[in-house]
Protein backbone atom coordinates (compact mmCIF):
# COMPACT_ATOMS: atom_id res chain seq x y z
CA UNK A 1 0.00 0.00 0.00
CA UNK A 2 1.37 3.40 -0.98
CA UNK A 3 1.63 6.38 1.31
CA UNK A 4 -1.66 7.93 2.36
CA UNK A 5 -2.50 11.26 0.74
CA UNK A 6 -2.59 14.35 2.91
CA UNK A 7 -6.09 14.97 4.25
CA UNK A 8 -7.27 11.39 3.64
CA UNK A 9 -8.82 9.90 6.79
CA UNK A 10 -7.07 6.86 8.19
CA UNK A 11 -9.34 3.86 8.57
CA UNK A 12 -8.46 0.93 10.80
CA UNK A 13 -7.89 -2.35 8.95
CA UNK A 14 -10.18 -5.21 9.95
CA UNK A 15 -10.62 -8.81 8.76
CA UNK A 16 -8.00 -8.36 6.10
CA UNK A 17 -9.57 -5.19 4.65
CA UNK A 18 -7.75 -1.87 4.70
CA UNK A 19 -9.99 0.94 3.34
CA UNK A 20 -8.13 3.96 2.00
CA UNK A 21 -9.83 6.98 0.41
CA UNK A 22 -7.13 7.74 -2.15
CA UNK A 23 -8.50 6.98 -5.65
CA UNK A 24 -9.00 10.14 -7.70
CA UNK A 25 -10.35 8.38 -10.80
CA UNK A 26 -13.35 6.55 -9.32
CA UNK A 27 -16.87 7.75 -10.07
CA UNK A 28 -19.96 6.72 -8.11
CA UNK A 29 -22.54 8.13 -10.54
CA UNK A 30 -21.24 7.53 -14.07
CA UNK A 31 -24.78 7.52 -15.44
CA UNK A 32 -24.81 11.30 -15.03
CA UNK A 33 -22.69 11.52 -18.19
CA UNK A 34 -25.32 10.31 -20.70
CA UNK A 35 -28.18 12.00 -18.83
CA UNK A 36 -26.44 15.38 -18.86
CA UNK A 37 -25.46 14.85 -22.50
CA UNK A 38 -29.18 14.42 -23.16
CA UNK A 39 -29.87 17.67 -21.27
CA UNK A 40 -27.35 19.52 -23.42
CA UNK A 41 -28.83 18.01 -26.56
CA UNK A 42 -32.14 19.50 -25.41
CA UNK A 43 -30.44 22.89 -24.96
CA UNK A 44 -30.17 23.19 -21.16
CA UNK A 45 -27.02 25.32 -20.78
CA UNK A 46 -27.79 27.53 -23.78
CA UNK A 47 -31.33 28.21 -22.51
CA UNK A 48 -30.05 29.03 -19.02
CA UNK A 49 -27.47 31.42 -20.47
CA UNK A 50 -30.12 33.14 -22.61
CA UNK A 51 -32.93 33.40 -20.06
CA UNK A 52 -31.54 33.44 -16.49
CA UNK A 53 -30.06 36.78 -15.45
CA UNK A 54 -29.46 36.13 -11.77
CA UNK A 55 -26.67 38.32 -10.31
CA UNK A 56 -24.21 35.45 -10.01
CA UNK A 57 -21.54 34.18 -12.40
CA UNK A 58 -21.66 30.87 -14.29
CA UNK A 59 -25.40 30.27 -13.92
CA UNK A 60 -25.40 27.37 -16.46
CA UNK A 61 -22.70 25.51 -14.49
CA UNK A 62 -24.58 26.01 -11.23
CA UNK A 63 -27.97 24.95 -12.61
CA UNK A 64 -26.31 21.84 -14.09
CA UNK A 65 -24.77 21.14 -10.68
CA UNK A 66 -28.16 21.32 -8.99
CA UNK A 67 -29.84 19.08 -11.55
CA UNK A 68 -26.96 16.57 -11.58
CA UNK A 69 -26.99 16.35 -7.78
CA UNK A 70 -30.75 15.74 -7.74
CA UNK A 71 -30.42 13.01 -10.38
CA UNK A 72 -27.75 11.39 -8.21
CA UNK A 73 -30.08 11.40 -5.20
CA UNK A 74 -29.42 14.74 -3.48
CA UNK A 75 -32.31 16.11 -1.42
CA UNK A 76 -30.34 18.89 0.28
CA UNK A 77 -27.69 21.43 -0.63
CA UNK A 78 -25.03 19.55 1.37
CA UNK A 79 -25.68 16.38 -0.65
CA UNK A 80 -24.34 18.14 -3.76
CA UNK A 81 -20.84 17.51 -2.43
CA UNK A 82 -21.20 14.00 -3.90
CA UNK A 83 -20.38 15.50 -7.29
CA UNK A 84 -16.92 16.66 -6.17
CA UNK A 85 -15.76 13.18 -5.11
CA UNK A 86 -13.28 11.11 -7.12
CA UNK A 87 -13.27 11.71 -10.86
CA UNK A 88 -16.88 12.86 -11.23
CA UNK A 89 -15.95 16.36 -12.37
CA UNK A 90 -13.71 14.84 -15.07
CA UNK A 91 -16.74 12.98 -16.37
CA UNK A 92 -19.53 15.57 -16.21
CA UNK A 93 -17.65 18.87 -16.29
CA UNK A 94 -17.31 21.66 -13.76
CA UNK A 95 -19.31 21.49 -10.53
CA UNK A 96 -19.60 23.87 -7.60
CA UNK A 97 -19.29 23.41 -3.85
CA UNK A 98 -22.44 23.25 -1.66
CA UNK A 99 -21.61 26.57 -0.01
CA UNK A 100 -21.44 28.22 -3.43
CA UNK A 101 -24.73 26.62 -4.43
CA UNK A 102 -26.44 27.86 -1.26
CA UNK A 103 -25.31 31.42 -2.00
CA UNK A 104 -26.45 31.02 -5.61
CA UNK A 105 -29.96 29.90 -4.61
CA UNK A 106 -30.32 32.75 -2.13
CA UNK A 107 -29.55 35.25 -4.89
CA UNK A 108 -32.81 34.39 -6.69
CA UNK A 109 -35.78 36.73 -6.68
CA UNK A 110 -39.33 36.01 -7.86
CA UNK A 111 -38.44 37.32 -11.33
CA UNK A 112 -35.39 35.08 -11.57
CA UNK A 113 -37.53 32.08 -10.59
CA UNK A 114 -39.90 32.89 -13.46
CA UNK A 115 -36.88 32.93 -15.78
CA UNK A 116 -35.97 29.48 -14.45
CA UNK A 117 -39.51 28.26 -15.19
CA UNK A 118 -39.02 29.46 -18.77
CA UNK A 119 -35.86 27.33 -18.90
CA UNK A 120 -37.88 24.36 -17.70
CA UNK A 121 -40.44 24.83 -20.47
CA UNK A 122 -37.67 25.11 -23.04
CA UNK A 123 -35.95 22.00 -21.69
CA UNK A 124 -39.16 19.96 -21.80
CA UNK A 125 -39.77 21.03 -25.39
CA UNK A 126 -36.18 20.12 -26.31
CA UNK A 127 -36.46 16.74 -24.60
CA UNK A 128 -39.67 15.99 -26.49
CA UNK A 129 -37.77 16.65 -29.74
CA UNK A 130 -34.72 14.61 -28.68
CA UNK A 131 -36.83 11.69 -27.37
CA UNK A 132 -39.97 11.62 -29.54
CA UNK A 133 -41.68 8.92 -27.45
CA UNK A 134 -41.70 11.18 -24.36
CA UNK A 135 -45.14 12.66 -25.12
CA UNK A 136 -46.21 11.23 -28.44
CA UNK A 137 -47.98 8.38 -30.14
CA UNK A 138 -51.52 9.07 -28.83
CA UNK A 139 -54.37 11.20 -30.11
CA UNK A 140 -55.50 11.90 -26.54
CA UNK A 141 -53.29 13.93 -24.19
CA UNK A 142 -54.11 14.51 -20.51
CA UNK A 143 -53.17 17.66 -18.62
CA UNK A 144 -53.60 17.08 -14.88
CA UNK A 145 -53.46 19.71 -12.15
CA UNK A 146 -52.98 19.11 -8.43
CA UNK A 147 -51.26 20.61 -5.42
CA UNK A 148 -49.60 19.13 -2.36
CA UNK A 149 -48.20 20.40 0.92
CA UNK A 150 -44.46 19.87 1.25
CA UNK A 151 -43.84 19.67 5.00
CA UNK A 152 -41.10 21.88 6.45
CA UNK A 153 -39.47 22.03 9.86
CA UNK A 154 -38.17 24.94 11.91
CA UNK A 155 -39.59 28.43 12.13
CA UNK A 156 -37.29 30.22 9.67
CA UNK A 157 -38.97 29.08 6.46
CA UNK A 158 -40.45 32.07 4.66
CA UNK A 159 -44.04 31.50 3.59
CA UNK A 160 -44.58 28.31 5.61
CA UNK A 161 -48.05 27.81 7.04
CA UNK A 162 -50.78 25.30 7.75
CA UNK A 163 -52.57 24.31 4.57
CA UNK A 164 -55.60 22.15 3.81
CA UNK A 165 -53.87 19.01 5.11
CA UNK A 166 -53.19 20.48 8.55
CA UNK A 167 -49.45 20.05 7.94
CA UNK A 168 -47.10 23.02 8.25
CA UNK A 169 -45.32 23.50 4.97
CA UNK A 170 -45.29 25.17 1.57
CA UNK A 171 -47.81 24.55 -1.20
CA UNK A 172 -46.52 22.99 -4.44
CA UNK A 173 -48.81 23.30 -7.47
CA UNK A 174 -48.04 20.98 -10.40
CA UNK A 175 -49.46 20.56 -13.89
CA UNK A 176 -48.48 17.39 -15.75
CA UNK A 177 -48.75 16.08 -19.30
CA UNK A 178 -49.36 12.39 -20.03
CA UNK A 179 -51.01 10.10 -22.55
CA UNK A 180 -52.68 6.69 -22.17
CA UNK A 181 -49.31 5.08 -23.04
CA UNK A 182 -46.74 7.50 -21.57
CA UNK A 183 -45.96 8.43 -17.98
CA UNK A 184 -46.40 12.04 -16.84
CA UNK A 185 -43.92 14.86 -17.32
CA UNK A 186 -44.30 18.18 -15.53
CA UNK A 187 -45.30 21.14 -17.69
CA UNK A 188 -45.55 23.78 -14.94
CA UNK A 189 -44.91 24.19 -11.24
CA UNK A 190 -45.37 26.90 -8.62
CA UNK A 191 -44.28 27.20 -5.01
CA UNK A 192 -46.91 28.96 -2.92
CA UNK A 193 -47.42 29.89 0.70
CA UNK A 194 -48.58 27.02 2.88
CA UNK A 195 -52.00 28.51 3.61
CA UNK A 196 -52.77 29.24 -0.05
CA UNK A 197 -56.12 28.01 -1.35
CA UNK A 198 -55.59 25.22 -3.90
CA UNK A 199 -57.43 26.91 -6.75
CA UNK A 200 -55.82 30.33 -6.32
CA UNK A 201 -54.16 31.47 -9.59
CA UNK A 202 -54.52 27.92 -10.95
CA UNK A 203 -56.08 29.22 -14.15
CA UNK A 204 -53.00 31.31 -14.89
CA UNK A 205 -50.71 28.29 -14.52
CA UNK A 206 -53.05 26.12 -16.59
CA UNK A 207 -52.93 28.58 -19.50
CA UNK A 208 -49.13 28.40 -19.60
CA UNK A 209 -49.19 24.60 -19.31
CA UNK A 210 -51.64 24.30 -22.20
CA UNK A 211 -49.44 26.52 -24.36
CA UNK A 212 -46.47 24.23 -23.62
CA UNK A 213 -48.62 21.17 -24.33
CA UNK A 214 -49.66 22.48 -27.73
CA UNK A 215 -46.05 23.26 -28.58
CA UNK A 216 -45.09 19.66 -27.84
CA UNK A 217 -48.03 17.64 -29.19
CA UNK A 218 -49.16 19.90 -32.02
CA UNK A 219 -52.61 21.09 -32.99
CA UNK A 220 -53.96 17.68 -34.00
CA UNK A 221 -54.08 15.98 -30.60
CA UNK A 222 -57.13 16.13 -28.34
CA UNK A 223 -56.12 17.66 -24.99
CA UNK A 224 -58.12 16.83 -21.86
CA UNK A 225 -57.70 18.85 -18.64
CA UNK A 226 -58.46 16.99 -15.39
CA UNK A 227 -58.57 18.29 -11.81
CA UNK A 228 -60.20 17.58 -8.46
CA UNK A 229 -62.79 19.66 -6.59
CA UNK A 230 -60.19 22.06 -5.19
CA UNK A 231 -59.85 23.44 -8.73
CA UNK A 232 -63.58 23.76 -9.47
CA UNK A 233 -63.06 27.48 -10.03
CA UNK A 234 -64.57 29.47 -12.90
CA UNK A 235 -61.25 30.92 -14.07
CA UNK A 236 -59.59 27.50 -14.18
CA UNK A 237 -62.39 25.89 -16.19
CA UNK A 238 -62.56 28.93 -18.48
CA UNK A 239 -58.84 28.57 -19.20
CA UNK A 240 -59.53 25.08 -20.53
CA UNK A 241 -62.56 26.24 -22.53
CA UNK A 242 -60.67 29.18 -24.06
CA UNK A 243 -57.86 26.82 -25.12
CA UNK A 244 -60.36 24.58 -26.93
CA UNK A 245 -59.68 21.54 -24.75
CA UNK A 246 -61.88 19.01 -23.06
CA UNK A 247 -62.10 19.24 -19.29
CA UNK A 248 -63.37 17.15 -16.38
CA UNK A 249 -63.32 18.72 -12.95
CA UNK A 250 -64.73 17.16 -9.78
CA UNK A 251 -67.29 19.44 -8.14
CA UNK A 252 -68.48 19.77 -4.54
CA UNK A 253 -72.11 19.31 -3.51
CA UNK A 254 -73.23 22.73 -4.72
CA UNK A 255 -77.00 23.30 -4.50
CA UNK A 256 -77.18 23.22 -8.32
CA UNK A 257 -75.31 19.90 -8.35
CA UNK A 258 -77.56 18.36 -5.71
CA UNK A 259 -80.63 19.51 -7.58
CA UNK A 260 -79.33 18.09 -10.88
CA UNK A 261 -78.60 14.69 -9.29
CA UNK A 262 -82.15 14.59 -7.91
CA UNK A 263 -83.53 14.84 -11.46
CA UNK A 264 -81.80 11.62 -12.60
CA UNK A 265 -84.29 8.77 -12.86
CA UNK A 266 -83.49 5.34 -11.43
CA UNK A 267 -83.47 3.64 -14.83
CA UNK A 268 -80.80 6.08 -16.09
CA UNK A 269 -78.05 4.59 -13.92
CA UNK A 270 -75.55 2.26 -15.67
CA UNK A 271 -73.49 -0.29 -13.66
CA UNK A 272 -69.76 0.07 -14.30
CA UNK A 273 -66.66 -2.08 -14.10
CA UNK A 274 -65.60 -1.10 -10.58
CA UNK A 275 -63.53 -2.99 -7.97
CA UNK A 276 -65.33 -6.26 -7.13
CA UNK A 277 -67.79 -5.89 -10.05
CA UNK A 278 -68.98 -9.18 -11.59
CA UNK A 279 -69.72 -9.71 -15.30
CA UNK A 280 -73.09 -11.34 -15.97
CA UNK A 281 -72.74 -13.24 -19.28
CA UNK A 282 -76.50 -13.78 -19.80
CA UNK A 283 -77.50 -10.11 -19.57
CA UNK A 284 -74.11 -8.82 -20.78
CA UNK A 285 -73.76 -6.26 -18.01
CA UNK A 286 -71.74 -5.59 -14.90
CA UNK A 287 -73.25 -6.40 -11.53
CA UNK A 288 -71.66 -3.68 -9.48
CA UNK A 289 -72.05 -1.54 -6.39
CA UNK A 290 -71.16 1.47 -8.55
CA UNK A 291 -73.26 3.12 -11.23
CA UNK A 292 -72.93 6.14 -13.53
CA UNK A 293 -75.45 8.60 -14.94
CA UNK A 294 -75.45 12.17 -16.21
CA UNK A 295 -77.51 15.34 -16.32
CA UNK A 296 -77.12 18.78 -17.90
CA UNK A 297 -75.77 21.58 -15.70
CA UNK A 298 -74.88 25.24 -15.84
CA UNK A 299 -71.84 25.64 -13.57
CA UNK A 300 -70.76 28.77 -11.68
CA UNK A 301 -74.22 30.38 -11.74
CA UNK A 302 -73.07 32.93 -9.14
CA UNK A 303 -70.62 34.38 -11.69
CA UNK A 304 -71.38 36.79 -14.55
CA UNK A 305 -72.90 35.20 -17.65
CA UNK A 306 -69.56 35.23 -19.46
CA UNK A 307 -67.97 33.02 -16.78
CA UNK A 308 -70.81 30.50 -16.50
CA UNK A 309 -70.21 27.14 -18.20
CA UNK A 310 -72.90 24.97 -19.76
CA UNK A 311 -71.69 21.38 -19.48
CA UNK A 312 -72.52 17.80 -18.54
CA UNK A 313 -72.68 16.65 -14.94
CA UNK A 314 -71.45 13.04 -14.76
CA UNK A 315 -72.24 11.30 -11.48
CA UNK A 316 -70.85 8.08 -10.09
CA UNK A 317 -72.75 6.63 -7.14
CA UNK A 318 -71.40 3.91 -4.84
CA UNK A 319 -73.36 1.98 -2.23
CA UNK A 320 -72.74 3.29 1.25
CA UNK A 321 -71.97 0.17 3.26
CA UNK A 322 -72.53 0.04 6.99
CA UNK A 323 -73.15 -2.58 9.66
CA UNK A 324 -76.78 -3.65 10.04
CA UNK A 325 -78.34 -5.19 13.15
CA UNK A 326 -78.03 -8.97 13.26
CA UNK A 327 -80.82 -10.65 11.31
CA UNK A 328 -81.97 -7.43 9.65
CA UNK A 329 -81.68 -6.97 5.91
CA UNK A 330 -81.21 -3.73 4.00
CA UNK A 331 -84.22 -1.45 4.48
CA UNK A 332 -83.22 0.88 1.64
CA UNK A 333 -80.07 1.57 -0.35
CA UNK A 334 -77.91 4.55 0.59
CA UNK A 335 -75.51 5.99 -1.97
CA UNK A 336 -72.43 8.17 -1.97
CA UNK A 337 -72.30 10.43 -5.02
CA UNK A 338 -69.14 11.60 -6.79
CA UNK A 339 -69.79 14.20 -9.47
CA UNK A 340 -67.70 16.02 -12.04
CA UNK A 341 -68.44 18.51 -14.79
CA UNK A 342 -67.18 17.88 -18.30
CA UNK A 343 -67.54 18.95 -21.92
CA UNK A 344 -66.27 15.69 -23.40
CA UNK A 345 -68.27 13.87 -26.07
CA UNK A 346 -67.58 10.42 -24.62
CA UNK A 347 -70.38 8.50 -22.97
CA UNK A 348 -70.72 8.79 -19.19
CA UNK A 349 -69.04 5.44 -18.45
CA UNK A 350 -65.95 6.18 -20.56
CA UNK A 351 -65.74 9.77 -19.29
CA UNK A 352 -65.87 8.54 -15.69
CA UNK A 353 -63.16 5.93 -16.27
CA UNK A 354 -60.78 8.49 -17.82
CA UNK A 355 -61.54 11.08 -15.14
CA UNK A 356 -60.68 8.63 -12.35
CA UNK A 357 -57.25 8.18 -13.94
CA UNK A 358 -56.49 11.75 -12.81
CA UNK A 359 -55.02 10.07 -9.73
CA UNK A 360 -51.86 9.43 -11.78
CA UNK A 361 -50.60 12.86 -10.70
CA UNK A 362 -50.45 11.62 -7.10
CA UNK A 363 -47.62 9.34 -8.17
CA UNK A 364 -45.69 12.37 -9.40
CA UNK A 365 -46.16 14.05 -6.02
CA UNK A 366 -44.93 10.88 -4.30
CA UNK A 367 -41.85 10.62 -6.55
CA UNK A 368 -40.82 14.21 -5.89
CA UNK A 369 -41.31 13.90 -2.13
CA UNK A 370 -39.27 10.70 -2.12
CA UNK A 371 -36.51 12.56 -3.98
CA UNK A 372 -35.38 16.17 -4.20
CA UNK A 373 -38.51 17.52 -2.48
CA UNK A 374 -37.90 15.47 0.65
CA UNK A 375 -36.64 18.85 1.92
CA UNK A 376 -37.01 22.44 0.86
CA UNK A 377 -33.44 23.30 1.79
CA UNK A 378 -33.41 27.05 2.35
CA UNK A 379 -35.04 29.47 4.73
CA UNK A 380 -35.58 31.89 1.86
CA UNK A 381 -38.80 31.50 -0.13
CA UNK A 382 -37.36 32.36 -3.56
CA UNK A 383 -34.43 29.97 -3.03
CA UNK A 384 -36.88 27.14 -2.37
CA UNK A 385 -38.89 28.15 -5.46
CA UNK A 386 -35.69 27.90 -7.53
CA UNK A 387 -34.98 24.48 -5.95
CA UNK A 388 -38.47 23.35 -7.01
CA UNK A 389 -37.91 24.56 -10.58
CA UNK A 390 -34.65 22.57 -10.78
CA UNK A 391 -36.42 19.56 -9.26
CA UNK A 392 -38.98 19.64 -12.07
CA UNK A 393 -36.21 19.81 -14.69
CA UNK A 394 -34.42 16.86 -13.07
CA UNK A 395 -37.69 14.89 -13.01
CA UNK A 396 -38.42 15.55 -16.70
CA UNK A 397 -34.83 14.74 -17.64
CA UNK A 398 -35.05 11.47 -15.72
CA UNK A 399 -38.31 10.63 -17.51
CA UNK A 400 -36.78 11.36 -20.94
CA UNK A 401 -33.73 9.25 -20.06
CA UNK A 402 -36.06 6.42 -19.04
CA UNK A 403 -37.66 6.49 -22.50
CA UNK A 404 -34.22 6.50 -24.14
CA UNK A 405 -33.18 3.41 -22.14
CA UNK A 406 -36.27 1.47 -23.17
CA UNK A 407 -37.75 1.65 -19.64
CA UNK A 408 -40.40 4.36 -20.21
CA UNK A 409 -42.31 3.72 -16.98
CA UNK A 410 -39.19 3.73 -14.73
CA UNK A 411 -39.52 6.10 -11.79
CA UNK A 412 -36.93 8.69 -10.87
CA UNK A 413 -35.58 6.57 -8.00
CA UNK A 414 -35.33 3.56 -10.32
CA UNK A 415 -33.35 5.58 -12.86
CA UNK A 416 -30.99 6.76 -10.12
CA UNK A 417 -30.41 3.21 -8.93
CA UNK A 418 -30.07 1.49 -12.32
CA UNK A 419 -28.53 4.12 -14.60
CA UNK A 420 -27.20 7.17 -12.76
CA UNK A 421 -25.56 5.36 -9.84
CA UNK A 422 -23.35 3.22 -12.07
CA UNK A 423 -19.82 3.06 -10.60
CA UNK A 424 -16.91 3.61 -12.97
CA UNK A 425 -13.17 4.16 -13.18
CA UNK A 426 -11.66 6.81 -15.44
CA UNK A 427 -8.51 6.15 -17.44
CA UNK A 428 -6.66 8.48 -19.80
CA UNK A 429 -5.09 7.35 -23.05
CA UNK A 430 -3.72 9.74 -25.66
CA UNK A 431 -6.43 12.35 -26.06
CA UNK A 432 -9.28 10.12 -24.95
CA UNK A 433 -10.95 9.54 -21.60
CA UNK A 434 -11.92 5.90 -21.14
CA UNK A 435 -14.72 5.15 -18.69
CA UNK A 436 -14.44 1.60 -17.33
CA UNK A 437 -17.89 0.41 -16.24
CA UNK A 438 -18.68 -2.76 -14.26
CA UNK A 439 -18.59 -6.05 -16.11
CA UNK A 440 -21.94 -7.89 -16.25
CA UNK A 441 -23.76 -4.72 -15.11
CA UNK A 442 -27.48 -5.74 -15.18
CA UNK A 443 -28.57 -2.61 -17.04
CA UNK A 444 -25.61 -2.29 -19.43
CA UNK A 445 -27.85 -2.49 -22.51
CA UNK A 446 -30.16 0.22 -21.18
CA UNK A 447 -27.14 2.39 -20.31
CA UNK A 448 -25.78 1.94 -23.83
CA UNK A 449 -29.10 2.84 -25.43
CA UNK A 450 -29.19 6.06 -23.41
CA UNK A 451 -25.61 6.91 -24.35
CA UNK A 452 -26.32 6.40 -28.05
CA UNK A 453 -29.48 8.50 -27.86
CA UNK A 454 -27.75 11.30 -25.94
CA UNK A 455 -24.68 11.49 -28.17
CA UNK A 456 -26.27 10.97 -31.57
CA UNK A 457 -26.80 14.05 -33.75
CA UNK A 458 -30.27 15.62 -33.71
CA UNK A 459 -32.78 14.17 -36.15
CA UNK A 460 -33.19 16.31 -39.25
CA UNK A 461 -36.29 18.49 -39.29
CA UNK A 462 -38.65 17.25 -42.02
CA UNK A 463 -39.23 19.67 -44.87
CA UNK A 464 -42.60 21.37 -44.93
Amino acid sequence: MGPREKGTPEVKASHGLAPVFDEANLVSAAGLAPVLHLAEKAGLSKTVADKVHVPAPNAPVKIRTLIAGMLAGADSIEDLDLLRAGGTAQLIGAVRAPSTMGTFLRSFTHGHVQQLHAVGRGLLTGLAEAVPSLVAGDDLVFVDMDDTIDEVYGYQKQGAGYGYSGVRGLNVLLTTISTPHSAPVIAECSLRRGATRSGASAGWQLRRALTTTRTIVGAGARVWVRADSAFAVAKTVKAAVDAGTWFSVTVPAWPTVTAAIATISEDAWTPIHYPHAVWEPETHEWISDAEVAEAPLVAFVSKPKGEQVTCRLVVRRVKRLGPAPQGQGELFTCWRHHAFITNTTLDAVAADAHHRDHAIIEQVNAELKAGPLAHLPSGKYAANAAWLACTVMAFNLSRAAAHATGMPKARMATMTRRIVATPARIAHTARHVIVHLPATWPWANAWTLLWESATSPPSPTPAT
